[in-house]
């Protein structure tokens, strides 16, 4: 039996990963789409929680604080997985995220379905197959909101995991990439859950990485868990983060976004608030990048090790209430891992 230290301190980490998702996303939240040229001429640079200027491409007059797409969906994944107890209903998921969208336009936000999304869910209402509908779904939509499918399952045995990040990107990304780099974000976070550091991590992100790179449509735009570990090595280096974003890239492209999160975890020596402001001010797709930093970096360090006034703020602007899903996806993690043990 888990003692309960030991529970509190996962329960810690997984409240860290999501509330790292959330603030990574508000961080990057003014600067998203933006240049790393215009994001100096508009802002200088951001080091805390801002306001988006009323010109901004996507958020515009969003106050400081504020999260975006990322968070929204990570949080209605959440939701389904607890409602589910644990099983994915893709029909059903393909609804939530339609409602999703209906509700950010009476909202008037910007932030609607990403590329891919939008077009398997088009797809899966004219009643093509869920197997088909993301297999042209190589956008980072999935890995910016795995992070409750990484609270619900164990980090090992790494397939069990991979078969979970799979099912959870199916309908809107079944690709290679997407899965790949959904695989290596949730790796980390459940990694950090059982108490890695980002440094110990990496190498199980690398791993389900590998096995999701098998997994979909073939890649087209090379192996991700190459390229993360191209991005890794490059950071180690210690070069500027623009050198970096300079040959990864930033886009809304997994095989970008994604290695480019895993750069900044380790120019910021897995330092939370470093990565955030990073990511904040790197271009382009900077409340992705700053999320997918952000859930992992604070599931190896925990909620209480975040940056306190701006997790309140957060919480405060946004209304989350986490803790219940919090417990909820760490009860399915219980009962994976009770699951396991009654087979071996």
């Amino acid at each position: 039996m888990m003692s309960s230290h030991l529970r509190h301190d996962v329960f810690d980490r997984a409240m860290g990963a999501f509330l790292g998702v959330a603030i990574g996303d508000a961080m990057g939240m003014p600067s998203q789409t933006m240049s790393r040229q215009r994001i100096a001429d508009v802002y200088g640079r951001i080091s805390d929680l801002t306001d988006a200027v009323a010109d901004q491409p996507v958020s515009a007059g969003l106050r400081a604080g504020t999260i975006t797409d990322d968070t929204e969906q990570s949080l209605l994944l959440a939701r389904m997985l607890i409602e589910g107890k644990g099983r994915f209903d893709e029909t059903q998921w393909a609804k939530a995220l339609l409602d999703w969208e209906r509700d950010t336009h009476a909202r008037g936000v910007n932030d609607l379905l990403g590329p891919s999304t939008k077009r398997a869910i088009d797809a899966l209402l004219r009643g093509v197959p869920a197997s088909e509908t993301g297999r042209f779904g190589t956008t980072n939509g999935a890995a910016m909101r795995i992070v409750p499918v990484a609270i619900s399952v164990p980090a090992r045995p790494v397939q069990r995991l991979v078969d979970a990040v799979e099912q959870a990107c199916r309908v809107t990304h079944n690709t290679a990439e997407a899965i790949a780099s959904a695989a290596a974000v949730a790796a980390v976070v459940s990694a950090g859950l059982d108490g890695a550091t980002v440094d110990q991590a990496v190498s199980h992100a690398i791993e389900a990485a590998q096995l999701g790179e098998q997994r979909g449509t073939p890649a087209k735009a090379g192996s991700m868990s190459e390229r993360i570990a191209e991005a890794w090595e490059m950071a180690g280096q210690e070069l500027d983060p623009a050198q970096i974003a300079e040959q990864i890239g930033t886009s809304v492209a997994a095989i970008e976004s994604v290695p480019m999160a895993f750069a900044i975890l380790r120019l910021a020596n897995g330092d939370f608030w470093q990565a955030a402001v990073m990511a904040a001010n790197i271009g382009d797709d900077t409340d992705t990048i700053g999320a997918i930093a952000g859930g992992m970096a604070g599931a190896c360090c925990g909620a209480t090790k975040l940056p306190q006034l701006q997790v309140a703020k957060v919480v405060a602007v946004n209304h989350l209430d986490l803790a219940p899903l919090v417990s909820g996806l760490l009860d399915l993690r219980a009962q994976a891992s009770h699951t396991a043990g009654a087979r071996t």
